[in-house]
């Protein structure tokens, strides 16, 4: 089944070198849809110097997308001895992603009064034009605070449609942790606080190994899946999962 989501990255601690592993991540999220014949579209970012991302937010489309990349929310937790330092000392900093579906308008209560949209010069890819106009929108939900953008097309109409496809998803994520919550579910937001203490997968550079503390399982050659090779983990989740 076609499957659509939201796919947000942020940097947690770590300060420069969580920033380039987001953008490692990102890319390693981009590689694994081309390779999976899925469609792979930034809406928005906030890029550093350096290469890497303060946050980055996509949209992917394909064949069970949700189903397969869900599991890849939480905090995850780089050690390394980042490019920036010059003691060789090993550090450990942390980036958050949360997978969201897509969800219609209709599936969520959104007011327009609700809603503070802004519009400003685009700052990403699509030519002289994005950076003559403004053409970027943001959007703030003022029941929640939750502020979104896109700046990725060239049209404002464009870029509107879908900062509100990203809300949609953010606030529908917001109202199944609330009534989860009622239920006296004990379920933690997807993004946590990106503390180096959180984790749910650990990307040890110096042994090589990742580890992913939820299916209690390592994985080796961090580089390959760093290049998009994310199968192996996906099918991990897969198989813990199926009925038995």
């Amino acid at each position: 089944m076609i499957q659509k989501l939201i796919l947000e990255i942020r940097a947690g601690a770590g300060g420069d070198e969580a920033a380039i592993f987001a953008g490692e991540m990102g890319r390693m999220y981009q590689k694994y849809s081309a390779k999976r014949g899925w469609s792979f579209s930034i809406l928005d970012s906030n890029s550093t110097t350096l290469g890497g991302f303060k946050s980055m937010v996509a949209q992917i489309k394909g064949e069970s997308a949700y189903d397969d990349l869900k599991n890849e929310s939480g905090v995850h937790r780089v050690q390394r001895v980042p490019k920036t330092e010059k003691a060789g000392r090993v550090h450990t900093s942390t980036i958050s992603v949360a997978v969201l579906p897509e969800v219609e308008l209709k599936q969520v209560n959104i007011k327009p009064s609700d809603l503070e949209i802004t519009t400003f010069r685009s700052s990403g890819p699509g030519g002289q034009n994005v950076q003559k106009v403004e053409s970027a929108v943001r959007i703030l939900h003022k029941p929640t605070g939750v502020v979104v953008a896109s700046q990725s097309e060239r049209s404002q109409l464009q870029n509107r449609e879908c900062a509100m496809s990203i809300l949609c998803s953010k606030i529908y994520e917001a109202q199944r942790n609330a009534e989860a919550a009622k239920l006296g579910a004990d379920r933690k937001e997807q993004i946590g606080t990106a503390d180096r203490s959180e984790k749910m997968r650990t990307y040890n550079f110096p042994d090589d190994r990742i580890t992913d503390h939820r299916v209690g399982k390592k994985f080796h050659n961090i580089e390959k899946i760093l290049e998009g090779d994310l199968d192996p983990i996906v099918k991990a989740f897969k198989k813990q999962q199926a009925p038995s």
